[in-house]
């Protein structure tokens, strides 16, 4: 597995569980053993379904762990495959197949591996700008996506409390209502100390899902 994503997975369950008071053990070891699984993508994708499908009450992270899994498969898994696979019908038909899973948070990890790639510091101007390109006139899906954080950059120099005031205003129907208070409390504060953490939680609406996913960038961008 990935280094980077048996950090970010660990982190995301230990504070998922603690804020849920719940046990973890039993569920991190599957979820461990299907990322470690030499398996083809889709048995893969399928195994760690039916590990959330065992364990519901941990099914807000289903579909950010599919992020991550895509990720491992990204960094890890087409070390075993040819060269050209990513460019093979047969990955365009899995493409196909997994086009409605996953979260935006995907593009989030993408940008933190070309951060470390090119040894920059993330930032939100240029994640939208430079990554994401929501300025060009093709990339208007994602100036839709992303338009709560094109309009809210200031939000970075602000505090929790502050985001989550602005988060809780989003529109129901917002694609990225979910995601928006851990993505940019984590640009606002990418390396929080335990107060820091403890005061993010405490301002959530949706507290073990927000902590899962905020610790899980935070110790994804560690080097």
């Amino acid at each position: 597995m990935n280094e980077q994503v048996k950090r970010a997975l660990k982190a995301s369950i230990q504070e998922y569980t603690q804020v849920n008071n719940q046990k973890s053990d039993v569920f991190s070891s599957r979820v461990f053993d299907a990322f470690d699984a030499e398996l083809p993508y889709l048995e893969k994708v399928g195994l760690l379904d039916r590990i959330f499908d065992d364990f519901v009450h941990f099914d807000d992270l289903r579909e950010p762990y599919f992020d991550l899994l895509l990720i491992n498969f990204f960094t890890k898994d087409v070390e075993r495959l040819e060269a050209d696979y990513l460019e093979s019908a047969e990955w365009e038909r899995i493409e196909d197949e997994t086009i409605d899973r996953g979260t935006e948070l995907l593009n989030l990890l993408l940008y933190l591996r070309e951060c470390q790639d090119e040894k920059i510091e993330p930032d939100l101007d240029d994640f939208l700008k430079e990554f994401l390109l929501v300025e060009e006139d093709e990339f208007q899906d994602e100036h839709r996506i992303y338009e709560p954080f094109i309009v809210n950059q200031i939000l970075v120099d602000s505090n929790y409390s502050e985001i989550a005031r602005v988060a809780m205003g989003l529109e129901p129907e917002t694609e990225l209502e979910d995601l928006f208070y851990p993505m940019m409390c984590f640009f606002s504060e990418p390396e929080p100390t335990e107060g820091q953490f403890d005061e993010f939680v405490n301002n959530s609406k949706n507290k073990a899902f927000d902590a899962a996913i905020y610790a899980l960038v935070v110790a994804f961008n560690q080097s």
